[in-house]
């Protein structure tokens, strides 16, 4: 098992009607910027549960954060930060807010140009970032309970990321019966967003980290057992709850402890995200199997033991037990209504390759994957294979 240090300070406030205890999370004192999206929290009742609790505290607000969160629209929210002396943040949405939030937490104090910060990049540290509570209303990303985010830049068509320990929630809530109100597709989003999660910190080699793989592979198979429960339209409490909390165990930090992860199929993905707009769990979705193919042979030990322990995958030489493990995880996509393609997606794809190969060259991404040696020509043959 390789070293490693862990701490996690985020408290988190998990189950139906917890959104109220927010008043004693939140200094009474507190000048808040209250964070959201397109106003979905206005139709299934979330913003009027969080007024409500914070009914004794000064809050402003800013909306219409998009599904990828856009440093063109953070930057009007840092205005908001700076004109109206806000020191302390609420985000209250799904992955896209809190990762546009830990951003604005970043930008805050950031004494420099803010996009700096995701273009070297810059970490924040503890103390350097703005305090913030979310309120998550869409599992997937795992952002309530880690530190590192996403923010795209339509004007560049670019798509960084950034961190550090100083940008985790202070206290998340986690109400899962926000999961009711979900449409579909975006419950699917989430399925794979997290699957896909747990296979960058699992799907690499052979490690002496046995709690960590039971961890990964608890995950996967629970995920795998609520799926249709939560796609089903009749709502299911203790599914959504199982789904919820897999989605922030997925990416908050333990699972990955003592092993190696991979994390190039996001790299890959977030380019799909950066030229055609496609979701990024789907573009994970797309990328996944074609990542497991091109490098099966250095991944193969760990595809069996996936294939066995997670789709009780017994019989078989090793190498069959590994490509059925992939064929098993693509079928899983599709159960989900995600197809796994790019050209399924769109039509003009077929420079799509180049680009990201260029992509990863101009940001020195000479060498991805667990053991950083995927080039920008791998990643070339590996979207490509994706088509």
């Amino acid at each position: 098992m390789l070293n490693f240090e862990l701490k996690n300070p985020t408290k988190i406030l998990f189950g139906k009607g917890e959104i109220a205890k927010l008043a004693k999370e939140i200094p009474h004192n507190a000048n808040i910027l209250m964070l959201y999206g397109g106003g979905s929290i206005m139709k299934n009742g979330v913003y009027d549960q969080v007024k409500d609790a914070l009914k004794g505290h000064k809050i402003e607000e800013f909306g219409g954060i998009p599904a990828n969160p856009e440093y063109e629209v953070l930057m009007e929210a840092l205005k908001i930060i700076k004109e109206k002396n806000i020191n302390y943040l609420l985000a209250v949405g799904g992955g896209s807010v809190i990762d546009g939030t830990k951003f604005l937490s970043a930008a805050a104090n950031y004494d420099g140009e803010p996009w700096d910060i995701l273009k070297k990049p810059v970490r924040t540290f503890e103390g350097q970032g703005m305090p913030f509570a979310t309120v998550l209303t869409l599992p997937a990303t795992g952002s309530e309970m880690n530190s590192g985010y996403v923010i795209s830049r339509r004007g560049t068509g670019e798509k960084l990321s950034s961190g550090g320990p100083g940008l985790f929630p202070v206290v998340s809530v986690l109400d899962p019966e926000v999961v009711r109100s979900i449409p579909k597709n975006q419950v699917a989003n989430g399925i794979a967003d997290a699957y896909t999660h747990v296979l960058e910190q699992y799907m690499t080699y052979k490690t002496a980290a046995t709690l960590q793989d039971r961890f990964s592979e608890s995950i996967l198979q629970t995920l795998q057992e609520v799926a249709p429960k939560v796609m089903n339209e009749e709502f299911d409490y203790d599914a959504a709850a199982n789904f919820m909390w897999c989605c922030t165990m997925a990416l908050n930090g333990l699972i990955s402890k003592g092993v190696p992860t991979d994390w190039a199929v996001h790299g890959m993905g977030h380019e799909l995200t950066a030229q055609y707009g496609i979701d990024h769990a789907r573009t994970l979705a797309i990328i996944a199997p074609s990542h497991y193919r091109y490098n099966f042979d250095s991944k193969k030990e760990k595809l069996a033991q996936y294939a066995e322990r997670v789709w009780n995958i017994t019989e078989g030489t090793l190498e069959e037990k590994a490509e059925k493990g992939i064929q098993k995880m693509e079928e899983f996509f599709q159960s989900l209504g995600i197809k796994t393609k790019l050209s399924e997606y769109t039509d003009d794809y077929k420079d799509t390759a180049k680009k990201v190969e260029q992509a990863f060259t101009d940001r020195n991404w000479l060498g991805q994957g667990e053991y950083r040696k995927l080039t920008p020509q791998d990643a070339y043959k590996i979207v490509e294979m994706s088509y």
